[in-house]
């Protein structure tokens, strides 16, 4: 019985997951953040409204700035205290802790309101926590959805959980004007504080249905096992980069400020308490669908297609325009062109409020987190923990300190004006602030593109460059910088294997001017790359550096076919000189290679008769040449006969460069050829490298290769890397069926080579197709494997002592080791490779306080179900603790020590071919009777001291069913096994010469 997968609701499922880019077994995890996120903040947002509006009508914007203050001093407590509460919490503890914590001091709050004596306090208190509040918020929500989502899945899922504080906008919003009617301004509190415990609810909830994503221990306790370098200070371009980011949210944290305050400032002098509160709201509300909208469905779009700085810029630019319209609209009223009514300043500023919220939570916080991908990852977060949770408070303090300054100044310059035209006053003076900030802020993102470009093309020398965050005309600009002026020739090259990746359409509109000035080795490289796409408008470029720089013949070679192959109307004729047999082998064999591909039928057999004469030649360069000109030729014609004697040549050269030319010319009758170069070691790289040129067409032969058991191990895993090196959609489909179906170490060679694919393309090809749950499904078999091994060793260690029962328990010890391997293989898969390989390291050293270390390690960073299962059998438990906490996966049923090695002999298609051995020579030296069916499997095994071993069992078992299988053993393969055959036969009286049955 199969599922229906076609049904309506389920292909609605699917489709509402593609749009969200979400995985199934994502969705659940997301909804349950998004729904926590989205109460809490919209509890927040009334607790914010409701404190605005109390604290205006109450105490005034005046005091704004020393909220502004205390809120630095709050922030730096609040961190202090949430750090030390996780060194005492154990992590699902502490989240479920912070979130209750959020709403335990509303009550407090709603007391002192009754109070007239605390009011004032309370009212001043209030910000302070709100402020405190959204710290501690998205404290939780960062520290739960990291442990929830490894570093690839937070990247899908957290763009719509964050989207929840966008939705609370506009619920909150249009609901709050309703709530003030039905319950008061000052109840909001209490509604809010009952949104935040729904919020917490929802927390436990999830940090219990999510168990196994939260370590019981203290995240304290984890020792740094980041590389030793990110602990060093920043020096150089990354310094003044790190410098520049701090200046970046500097700038847009004051920035930030000044409107809030000055929009605040405004409301205060033009609405009363409950209707400000009522306009935050509705305010709020619109907000929200703006940004919803804009983050949905525009955002990523306009970043696209104008890139990151561009989208950075935006911002800032309007931030400015909008600043100087008031500023205009004051200029104007001085030169009596246009008249005052008092409420410019204020539209100006709801303009300017609506437009900075709107793409400062859309533009600006969809391009920050790319601003960090510069900076090595192992300083990466760092950095922007010190821009983000110490640079902007700093600039809170700063900014509040700033405006009481200026209050102050205009109090001392001015005693005798009022206090409304004071307010006015400071109000132009703020707008001014936020004109020169927003230009500073535009400044600012200025200078970072250009220090970001240089980075990049450092890390794009460590291969760590990603294309989607680059401007390609800036780097441009610069790559082109670095070939025109002198430096070294590897860091040319460096630039030209950059240009071929990510600028390949055009990349001859760089490098062909630069031809001649660069050594025969760059003129080389450049030409293949640009030969990769070429392009007639370069061909007077190649033509000027043939005829008057006299190339180097291998640079010679490269022009040639890039001339005649781009020109639209060749002439062909001018390569007859080049066939002359004084002209360099390589020139020669290229100019033959391009007329046996264009030529006439007449140049053709002229070409034919160059290359026989090379191929057949006694030099060995003249044969080499020949055969790599075969590779470039379309049709071999007459010159196919060559290529039987050219298998067989003396030459390892040839033979290697006539591989290249059967790939290169698709000559299927001598593909088994290539396969045959990898058993060899002297052609094995020429042949690994032909085969994958076939690509598509290579797999079906390299996986008859790859899954023939009687093939050497080191020719099958050869045969598996040349599937991975193919890289295609095909080859990884393959590569991706046999993980599910292999084991032992052809599944540990499937998982290296996929782990290795550049781009991570095999991790992501793993998951797209296995999913997690697949993955977790390949650990749990690893795992109730090691629950067979664990059984073993406990069962044959009562009463066995003998050398055969020792070595069977090192087989046994050794194929737990294999099989925990494997778990950390696959464990790369779903975790940060840097973590999973410190834990390996740690857990192999032997040491307790390492091994110790080494569990932490894991506990802080894996979140399968088994986990617990898992961490109990790397311990350093006995091996019966270890069985009883694989009871779960499999039960546990003792067996006497015959029953047990039966047991092992059914599971031997996931033994090694040690531990089989082993089993047979146990079973020997104690006497016991084995299973037919197992003893037959095994004597065909591939291995030949498998073979030798159930020989040697049947000799002291049966000798009668020896004698009737020793004449079908006696041509066995093996040499060793052979022997064997011949001595028992001669020791049981069997003539030599008897045919087998």
């Amino acid at each position: 019985m199969t599922l229906n997968n076609t049904s309506p609701s389920w292909g609605f499922s699917r489709l509402l997951l593609q749009w969200l880019n979400l995985r199934a077994e994502e969705s659940e995890r997301t909804l349950l953040m998004f729904a926590v996120y989205t109460t809490t903040s919209i509890g927040l947002v009334w607790l914010e409204a409701s404190t605005v509006a109390l604290f205006l009508d109450q105490l005034g914007a005046e005091w704004l700035p020393w909220i502004y203050i205390a809120s630095a001093g709050l922030g730096g407590a609040l961190g202090l205290l949430s750090t030390w509460m996780q060194r005492i919490l154990p992590l699902r503890q502490f989240i479920v802790t912070i979130a209750v914590l959020l709403a335990v001091p509303l009550l407090l709050f709603r007391v002192g309101l009754q109070f007239p004596d605390l009011g004032w306090l309370t009212v001043f208190l209030l910000p302070l926590w709100v402020d405190g509040a959204y710290a501690l918020n998205h404290l939780n929500t960062s520290l739960t959805a990291n442990q929830l989502f490894n570093i690839r899945e937070i990247k899908r899922t957290f763009p719509l959980i964050s989207s929840g504080s966008l939705v609370a906008d506009v619920l909150s919003g249009f609901s709050l004007p309703l709530l003030l009617s039905v319950v008061g301004l000052h109840n909001i509190i209490l509604v809010a504080a009952v949104m935040l415990v729904m919020g917490a609810g929802i927390l436990y909830y999830l940090s219990n249905r999510y168990e196994q994503s939260f370590p019981d221990s203290h995240p304290s306790n984890l020792r740094d096992y980041h590389d030793g370098s990110s602990t060093r200070k920043l020096a150089g371009p990354l310094r003044q980069y790190e410098i520049l980011l701090y200046a970046f949210f500097v700038i847009a944290q004051v920035l930030l400020l000044l409107i809030d305050f000055q929009y605040l400032s405004q409301l205060e002098l033009h609405l009363d308490g409950k209707d400000i509160a009522s306009f935050l709201g509705l305010f709020s509300g619109i907000v929200g669908i703006c940004e919803l909208i804009t983050q949905w469905f525009i955002s990523s779009r306009v970043i696209e297609r104008m890139g990151v700085f561009v989208t950075a810029m935006l911002p800032p630019a309007v931030m400015a325009i909008l600043g100087l319209i008031p500023l205009t609209i004051l200029i104007l009223a001085v030169l009596r062109v246009f008249s005052l009514k008092g409420l410019e300043l204020f539209i100006g500023l709801i303009v300017l409020k609506f437009v900075d919220e709107l793409l400062r939570y859309t533009f600006v916080a969809s391009t920050g987190s790319v601003l960090f991908q510069p900076i090595p990852e192992n300083l990466r977060g760092s950095v922007e923990t010190k821009a983000r949770g110490i640079a902007e408070p700093v600039a809170t303090g700063f900014t509040g300190g700033a405006i009481l300054g200026i209050l102050w100044l205009i109090h001392w310059a001015f005693p005798t004006l009022g206090e409304k035209v004071q307010k006015e006053w400071l109000g132009w003076i703020v707008v001014v602030g936020i004109v020169i900030f927003a230009l500073a802020w535009l400044m600012s993102v200025w200078l970072l593109r250009s220090r970001y470009v240089d980075l990049l093309v450092l890390s794009a020398q460590r291969g760590q460059l990603g294309s989607a965050d680059v401007d390609l005309r800036v780097l441009k600009r610069a790559v082109v910088e670095v070939l025109e002026r002198p430096a070294e020739e590897a860091e040319k090259r460096s630039c030209i294997e950059l240009l071929s990746q990510i600028y390949s359409q055009d990349v001859g509109e760089i490098l062909a001017p630069l031809l001649p000035q660069f050594p025969p080795a760059l003129q080389r490289q450049s030409l293949e790359v640009m030969l990769n796409n070429p392009n007639p408008a370069y061909l007077s470029n190649i033509r000027a550096l043939i005829e008057t720089s006299d190339p180097e013949p291998d640079v010679l070679a490269v022009a040639l076919r890039y001339v005649w192959l781009t020109e639209p109307e060749p002439d062909l004729r001018q390569l007859r000189p080049y066939l002359r047999p004084e002209i360099d082998p390589m020139v020669r064999g290229t100019a033959a290679s391009l007329l046996l591909r264009l030529g006439s039928a007449t140049q053709k057999a002229e070409a034919t008769s160059v290359l026989r004469r090379m191929l057949t030649h006694q030099e060995e360069q003249e044969r080499v040449m020949g055969c790599r000109a075969l590779g470039e030729a379309v049709y071999l014609q007459t010159l196919r006969l060559q290529i039987p004697n050219l298998l067989r040549d003396k030459s390892l050269r040839v033979r290697c460069a006539l591989l290249e030319a059967i790939a290169a010319t698709r000559l299927e009758e001598y593909y088994p050829s290539l396969l045959r170069g990898l058993e060899y070691k002297s052609t094995r790289e020429a042949a690994l490298h032909a085969i994958v040129r076939l690509e598509n067409d290579a797999i079906p032969m390299l996986l008859s290769l790859a899954t023939n058991i009687h093939k050497p191990d080191l020719v099958r895993r050869y045969a598996w890397d040349a599937i991975g090196r193919i890289s295609t959609r095909e080859a990884l489909n393959v590569l991706v069926s046999n993980l599910m179906t292999a084991w032992g170490n052809t599944r540990r060679q499937i998982i290296q080579i996929v782990l290795k694919l550049p781009n991570e393309i095999g991790i992501e090809s793993v998951l797209d197709r296995l999913g997690r749950s697949g993955v977790e499904m390949l650990i749990d078999q690893e795992l109730m494997f090691m629950a067979q091994m664990y059984a073993a060793r406990i069962d044959l260690s009562r009463e066995l002592k003998s050398n055969e029962a020792d070595l069977l328990q090192r087989a046994l010890k050794d194929a737990l080791a294999d099989s925990v391997e494997r778990c950390f293989l696959l464990m790369k898969f779903l975790y940060p490779l840097g973590a999973i390989q410190a834990a390996a390291f740690n857990l192999r050293s032997g040491s307790p306080s390492e091994m110790a270390r080494g569990l932490e390690i894991l506990d802080q960073t894996i979140d399968i179900p088994t986990k617990r299962v898992l961490l109990t059998v790397l311990d350093r438990n006995s091996d019966w603790e270890k069985l009883q906490s694989l009871a779960a996966l499999v039960v546990y049923q003792p067996l006497d020590e015959r029953d047990r090695v039966r047991r092992l002999l059914s599971l031997r298609h996931f033994l090694s071919d040690w531990s089989l051995a082993c089993c047979f020579h146990l079973a020997r030296s104690a006497r016991w009777n084995l299973t037919a069916e197992a003893t037959i499997a095994c004597l065909r095994h591939p291995t030949g001291f498998v073979r030798e071993a159930v020989i040697a069992y049947l000799r002291v078992a049966s000798q009668r069913a020896l004698a009737e299988l020793l004449p079908k053993l006696k041509q066995d393969p093996d040499r060793l096994v052979a022997a064997q055959v011949q001595e028992m036969m001669a020791e049981l009286g069997i003539e030599q010469g008897e045919n087998p049955a």
